[in-house]
């Protein structure tokens, strides 16, 4: 997860990284022993890319970081959850098209 564009959150940092952002957050909650997730990654890297500047993109490991995860109801990864002004505007369960994420993203923007 070397990505410039991608921020590793933690459950330390989740409250400066997402809550108190100006921009909404995309968060990827996923886990490295999930083939979805890993399939799902050069997709959001991608959104990532796209619209740098529009959203912050983020990756929570539920593994490494259980509280965050738990606090948000995530029971099947990957989830992707679209945070503006700290509260969940989009949420997204399992494998998704770039373009279905896309079109998710431009509604909320």
């Amino acid at each position: 997860m070397a990505e410039q564009n991608i921020v590793a959150l933690t459950d330390a940092n989740f409250e400066a990284e997402v809550l108190s952002c100006a921009v909404p957050v995309l968060v990827d909650f996923w886990a490295a022993w999930c083939g979805p997730c890993r399939m799902i990654a050069p997709i959001v890297d991608q959104v990532a890319a796209e619209f740098e500047g529009k959203i912050k993109v983020a990756k929570l490991n539920v593994d490494e970081h259980p509280a965050i995860p738990a606090k948000y109801g995530i029971m099947s990864i990957p989830t992707l959850l679209l945070l503006k002004n700290g509260q969940v505007a989009a949420r997204l369960v399992g494998y998704q098209t770039k373009e279905k994420l896309v079109q998710v993203l431009k509604k909320n923007l």
